[in-house]
């Protein structure tokens, strides 16, 4: 099968990057498109990292495309959003593929989905139980050793993380700061007891992260040895409820019960006339500059062993942060707070050397934040959607675009271009016609040309403008908490000329 392609021991087991290190991913132009595993194609309630992945790696080669751009991976919560994670080094099971680990040999009947989507999640967890119990009976003594190696090399994460899940799980997923006070406040003797008594359960979690990071790195290696660079996501802060605020308390603004002071979030602004209350805890920037900031190295080590550009979520909050006080109900009354971003990128590029990093740079961006952005060179970001709000001077507009950047039709937190075009009153829609020069293509075809045409070396589009879908098939909407993040795509969506057709724009804009 394709996705058996030959990889090292290291890559196997997640624990280095696929794809040589260029002096930078953005090395020439290139096209891209943003989709998340999830909404793959699959016979399961979710998109998985299986035939549906491959298929799709092979559609954006057949059409030139060469990066693909997903969501975070981590392991999520109840509400979905992969902004709102379990752990930042953990990968999200979910997105296992069963039919993969039959092919291995650990599961010795081909998976079959039940019909009920409610009963999905248990029988999951159940073939995943099963698969395991193949791994230990029939793998060979190098997967045993690969398994070996990756708990080792991942030790310093994935030990707190099996815990964390396997607590979560006992509590019958309370959050952390309600569990007992021993295991709140991480009593070592307690700790020792725990493990003890749940090391059947912690080497399932270990067995499924191995499985995720396996899965992950065959598709990562599949890409890259078609010239498709995987560009993934990294939100600036990390969940309350998760292993690494439960786990190094001492990085975040905590009181002594382990709440938080402040929470994170935005001041109001193009979503929200309240701004977005995020909540995830603020960090104690002070005691993580303390020790050279070893945390963050921590964290980018395991995104560029995942990825090859990784799109910094949030950038401007490492200039400054918005504040809100922990009782506010909505983000009105937060204020700006300096962070040490100079210092971090500073200590991390003199660590690991170039960072194949892309700043999110929306937002209220003030002059300190383009410094800190272009000091160390990192591309930002340019939203179509937002360019024909105001005047000629909206930086938005693809004539005030630049090389070192990223430009985009539409994010996931936009509506799709159809959709947002469809939403203008006349006379914006006429606007944005006159800009764009009188096409007789219909939306969102102009706005695609113009996001290839830009100067911006990276040109990025969501596969639902490609695909020509309405607001109907919008990913998320920033500051709602419901039916966001479900949307699927069927490959029956996808025309038959697609492929062709992307590919002569991207030779027409240089973009091949």
């Amino acid at each position: 099968m394709r996705r058996r392609e030959a990889l090292n021991p290291e890559e196997r087991t997640g624990l280095i990057a696929t794809h040589a290190k260029a002096s930078s991913p953005l090395d020439h132009r290139r096209a891209g498109i943003l989709l998340h595993p999830t909404s793959l194609p699959s016979d399961t309630p979710i998109g998985q990292l299986g035939s549906d992945a491959y298929r799709f790696v092979d559609l954006l080669n057949s059409a030139g495309i060469t990066v693909w751009q997903v969501l975070p991976l981590g392991p999520t919560m109840p509400m979905g959003s992969p902004y709102q994670c379990e752990s930042a080094h953990a990968g999200n099971i979910w997105l296992i593929d069963l039919h993969g680990l039959h092919a291995d040999g650990w599961l010795e009947h081909a998976p079959t989905p039940p019909d009920e989507p409610a009963q999905w999640a248990h029988w999951h967890a159940a073939q995943l139980r099963e698969a395991r119990e193949g791994f230990i009976a029939r793998s060979d003594r190098d997967v045993r050793h690969e398994f070996e190696q990756f708990c080792a090399r991942n030790a310093e994460w994935l030990d707190d993380y099996v815990l964390f899940r396997a607590l979560s799980l006992e509590h019958e997923g309370r959050p952390w700061w309600d569990w007992e006070p021993e295991l709140r406040g991480r009593d070592p003797d307690t700790l020792e007891a725990t493990r003890a008594r749940l090391e059947e359960v912690l080497d399932q979690h270990r067995f499924e992260q191995f499985v995720f990071y396996r899965q992950w790195l065959a598709l990562k290696h599949y890409a890259n040895q078609r010239d498709i660079l995987l560009f993934g996501d990294m939100p600036i802060f990390v969940a309350h409820n998760s292993a690494d605020v439960w786990a190094e308390p001492g990085y975040f603004d905590l009181d002594d019960r382990g709440h938080p002071r402040s929470v994170a979030g935005v001041p109001p602004d193009y979503f929200s006339e309240t701004g977005q209350r995020w909540g995830n805890p603020l960090y104690d920037w002070e005691a993580m500059q303390a020790d050279g900031f070893r945390w963050w190295e921590r964290r980018l080590r395991t995104m560029e062993a995942q990825f090859d550009l990784i799109r910094v979520d949030h950038f401007r909050g490492f200039q400054a942060y918005w504040s809100i006080p922990a009782e506010e109900e909505t983000a009105i009354k937060g204020h700006w707070v300096e962070a040490p971003g100079d210092a971090l990128f500073k200590r991390l590029g003199a660590r690991l050397g170039s960072l194949p990093l892309v700043a999110e740079d929306l937002g209220i961006i003030t002059p300190e934040v383009e410094a800190l952005r272009d000091t160390y060179r990192l591309p930002g970001m340019k939203i179509l959607q937002f360019a024909f709000d105001g005047g000629a001077d909206n930086p938005y507009l693809p004539d005030h675009h630049v090389e070192n950047g990223v430009v985009y039709t539409g994010t996931h937190d936009n509506d799709t271009s159809l959709g947002w075009f469809e939403s203008l009153d006349e006379s914006m829609q006429a606007h944005v016609m006159d800009y764009l020069g009188e096409p007789e293509e219909p939306m969102p075809w102009p706005l695609i040309r113009a996001a290839l045409a830009s100067v911006a070396k990276l040109a990025m589009m969501p596969l639902q403008d490609l695909l020509g879908l309405d607001g109907r098939d919008r990913m998320n909407v920033p500051g709602t908490q419901h039916d966001n993040w479900t949307w699927r795509f069927r490959w029956d969506q996808v025309p038959e000329e697609l492929p062709r057709r992307i590919r002569h724009l991207l030779e027409l804009y240089d973009r091949l």
